[in-house]
């Protein structure tokens, strides 16, 4: 048997079905939009994950920025306690 019950048979019986009712011109382009869109998503994909390590290599040097701008301060405040 094969999926849930359905024989090979009954599998290649609803294949000449649709190849009947759709034709093979119109499945050929509904194959070639298909594809299309999987490349599309998949494009958007990498981008999303190109963006989200931009955004974190952004956000770790705001946070080196912030150290140095924090020590430069916590020196300044010394020196003025200092003086």
């Amino acid at each position: 048997m094969g999926f849930g019950g359905i024989g090979i048979w009954q599998l290649v019986i609803i294949l000449v079905i649709i190849l009947l009712v759709f034709g093979t011109k119109k499945l050929k382009n509904l194959g070639g939009d298909l594809g299309g869109a999987i490349k599309g998503f998949k494009s958007a994909m990498d981008e999303g994950d190109k963006d989200k390590g931009e955004d974190a290599a952004q956000a770790k040097i705001s946070d080196e920025d912030e150290g140095d701008t924090f020590d430069v301060k916590a020196e300044q405040v010394e020196e003025e306690n200092k003086s």
